[in-house]
């Protein structure tokens, strides 16, 4: 068999602190959920920009409103993203989440509704929007080095074939990208449980192995102290046990395979952080819901996502490009609209898992080079704020 030969660089949008993205957003960015209106009527005015409604950002406090401000302002800050407009309804939060932003360099201009009101804000908004959109418009690709793209994964709707193949597909992609420079990102916290000793030894330095297991723990104590002893209804999903797991422990040792076999994650993130020491993998604190974790990962700066999935999943996200694969030949056929890459042949001994690897390299570069994925061509914009506890 002969050995692919992997691309040194891709085509992408260089941004103004030295990051590179695969897309060339300018985003109508709302501070709270009653900033969604006057938002989406911007980007409804302005051709060229995309709104990001969400459902928080009033009346939170302590951890929970510094994660939904990291994940705002990481949001922005993505180089996915070319620009931003922020509208607010105050000015004090809107400033905090311009300047943040600012600090890369990008374009960025906030507008707050309190005594102007949706009209005038709407009106003034959309005239800078404009500006950005025709501005970004002429942002033209060059050749970037692949250690600019920066890589997240999540797998979700897991079946059999999840753990046997599609997962071990993507690790495969991490083996081979991960000596080239590429930063990595795997979370979903709670779908590690069963598997977390293991996922333990993953870790590159005793600090990171420490640190994921204070990270899993914490978790642990979380499902202790609200009284749950199992995961049922939750872990495995319905979804997966149609898909014949049976147990968390199943699903987890399947998840873990997304990481490869020599791979070594060298830091543990908080939900949203961005990776501070260099290329490499990295695991993140993070949900399983599929919005939620991409969304984090996105926040924390990582401008492409591959997203394994057995029995068939929907998600896109607003910023980050998903990337579907499967190794379910049913999934493939009845949900092909949705999926990137079919690796069922690696269960029908027509392929195997080296090659399955290469060609996920081979579609995540047509699109990191600008080929819109399945979700983005259906119009899969799922973005949620990961909330920690209830408002005051």
């Amino acid at each position: 068999m002969v050995k692919m030969e992997i691309p040194k660089s891709f085509l992408g949008y260089k941004r103004e602190n030295g990051r590179a993205g695969t897309r060339n957003y300018v985003i109508i960015l709302p501070v709270d959920d009653i900033s969604n209106a006057c938002a989406e009527a911007v980007a409804n005015n302005i051709k060229g920009t995309i709104a990001i409604p969400h459902s928080y950002g009033r009346l939170q406090f302590g951890a929970d409103l510094e994660l939904f401000f990291d994940t705002i302002i990481g949001t922005g800050k993505n180089p996915n993203v070319a620009a931003v407009i922020v509208i607010g309804i105050e000015p004090k939060w809107t400033k905090r989440i311009v300047d943040a932003i600012g600090t890369t360099g990008k374009p960025v201009e906030g507008f707050s509704i309190e005594g102007n009101g949706d009209i005038t804000t709407t009106m003034k908004a959309s005239k800078k929007a404009q500006e950005l959109s025709q501005w970004a418009s002429e942002k033209q690709r060059e050749e970037c080095p692949l250690s600019d793209l920066w890589i997240s994964v999540k797998c979700g709707e897991s079946d059999t074939t999840s753990g046997l193949a599609s997962n071990p597909t993507v690790g495969n992609l991490m083996d081979k990208l991960e000596p080239l420079g590429v930063h990595l990102c795997f979370g979903e916290t709670s779908e590690i449980t069963g598997a977390e000793k293991v996922c333990a030894t993953r870790g590159k330095t005793p600090e990171a192995t420490k640190k994921f297991m204070k990270t899993w723990s914490e978790y642990n104590d979380f499902i202790l102290k609200e009284a749950t002893d199992d995961l049922s209804e939750s872990q495995p999903t319905a979804g997966n046990i149609a898909g014949g797991l049976t147990t968390i422990e199943e699903k987890a040792f399947g998840n873990l395979q997304k990481i490869g076999k020599k791979v070594k994650y060298i830091d543990v993130l908080k939900p949203a952080e961005e990776p501070k020491k260099g290329p490499g993998l990295y695991f993140m604190d993070t949900s399983s819901a599929a919005a939620e974790c991409v969304t984090l990962q996105a926040a924390a700066g990582f401008n492409i996502h591959l997203f394994p999935t057995g029995q068939g999943n929907i998600i896109g996200n607003p910023i980050e490009p998903v990337i579907k694969l499967t190794a379910n030949p049913k999934t493939a056929v009845s949900m092909s609209e949705h999926v990137d890459l079919d690796v069922s042949k690696i269960l029908q001994r027509e392929m195997n898992l080296d090659q399955a690897g290469d060609e996920l390299i081979k579609t995540t570069l047509r699109v990191a080079n600008g080929r819109l994925t399945c979700a983005e061509a259906l119009g899969h914009k799922e973005f949620v704020i990961t909330k920690l506890y209830r408002s005051a």
